[in-house]
């Protein structure tokens, strides 16, 4: 995985805003993500093909249409990587401070 790419694809507001609009709704066309945006078609593909680059995005053609879906590999592996270890010692943490508590408590 290149985590950089990654990174930099997350970075801008308009293409985590297609991901959350995937997430909702996989599987959409060029045209459906275009839907309400207030980008022109060709930005729409621009940030689907750095999506695409980093692969947060898949595609696939049914017949004339080629429908985009959201891949949450890339973000599961950067949660993994840089989220959930950080997360692990808040919670052994307050575990350690329920037990230290509970402890006191029963004395």
């Amino acid at each position: 995985m290149n985590e950089d790419a990654v990174f930099r694809a997350l970075a801008d507001a308009s293409r985590r805003r297609l991901l959350d609009r995937l997430y909702r709704k996989n599987g959409q066309t060029l045209g459906d993500l275009c839907v309400g945006l207030d980008m022109t078609r060709q930005a729409v593909a621009k940030h689907l093909a750095i999506l695409e680059a980093a692969n947060l995005v898949a595609w696939k053609r049914e017949g004339r249409e080629k429908l985009h879906f959201i891949n949450p590999v890339p973000i599961n592996e950067i949660a993994e990587r840089w989220i959930r270890k950080f997360e692990r010692r808040h919670l052994a943490a307050l575990a350690a401070m329920k037990h230290k508590l509970e402890g006191e408590s029963h004395d």
